[in-house]
């Protein structure tokens, strides 16, 4: 089942996918960060929300 493109939260709110441009932009405002900001965020710490979180907040 694909993912409903109208949604504007994540299906999974523990993880961040970085290849679906609306959770992309959830998660960016959600952080106020860029989106350069959380790509480099999830390739220092993986794709947990926490973890994400935690290492833009300088955790």
């Amino acid at each position: 089942m694909s993912d409903d493109k109208n949604k504007k939260n994540p299906q999974d709110s523990s993880r961040i996918n970085i290849n679906e441009d609306y959770e992309v932009q959830y998660w960016t405002n959600k952080f106020n960060c860029s989106k350069e900001e959380l790509r480099k965020a999830v390739d220092a710490v993986g794709v947990s929300a926490e973890k994400v979180e935690n290492y833009l907040k300088g955790k």
